[in-house]
């Protein structure tokens, strides 16, 4: 009788280790599949964070490029005047790409309404990119140049009563008039001529002058 309990007993035993046997293998496939999961998870977000910086190199890649080329369209005014005058002045292209100004430059940001023109001009001279359209242009497009600018810093947009194309970006000496916002050049022209080689006085400010009425951003 007793060999016969003690048999049952290492039977049981038996059936308990196999059970917890089971048990742990499960518990292993289990845990494998689980971090296998967030392996695989991580692996596919490093892959795709790896793949929009890649992108992104490129990107800023290409528009380096392309700020290096001329840009077609682009008109040069070398000769344009530089003092510092007060009240209104009279310029001879519209928008004006220089000539004399205001002492107090206008800060940088977009605007909705038209900006002076004798201060926005300092602003050119301290490396600014002025981009200027027509008012009764369409809201798509005017939205098109404000993401266009963004966060860029140095960039003045308004509005411009009068302007005979419907947008213009102006860079001291330089002008390149377009009929859409999404025409590449001006993106480009952003990427050549803010704080470009143009600027007369390199690391001025673009801020702590006047804000005029009408500041979106």
């Amino acid at each position: 009788m007793n060999k016969k309990r003690s048999q049952e007993n290492q039977d049981r035993q038996a059936r308990l280790a196999a059970i917890q046997a089971e048990q742990r293998a499960g518990e292993r496939k289990r845990n494998a599949l689980i971090f296998g999961g967030i392996g695989a998870v991580i692996l596919a977000v490093i892959i795709a964070v790896t793949l929009v910086i890649v992108n992104q190199v490129q990107v800023n890649r290409d528009r380096e490029a392309a700020a290096s080329q001329g840009i077609e369209g682009v008109q040069e005014y070398p000769d344009v005047t530089f003092d510092h005058v007060e009240g209104a002045v009279e310029y001879e292209q519209s928008p004006p790409v220089g000539g004399n100004h205001n002492p107090v430059w206008t800060n940088c940001g977009v605007y909705t309404e038209p900006v002076p023109s004798e201060n926005s001009v300092h602003s050119m001279e301290h490396g600014a990119v002025w981009i200027t359209y027509d008012p009764d242009m369409d809201r798509a497009e005017i939205d098109k140049l404000t993401e266009l600018v963004g966060t860029r810093s140095y960039v003045l947009l308004s509005p411009y009563p009068g302007l005979d194309t419907p947008i213009a970006a102006s860079a001291w000496g330089l002008q390149l008039k377009v009929d859409s916002a999404d025409d590449a050049r001006l993106g480009t022209f952003l990427d050549k001529y803010i704080q470009g080689e143009q600027t007369r006085e390199p690391g001025a400010a673009c801020s702590g002058g006047i804000t005029p009425p009408g500041l979106a951003s």
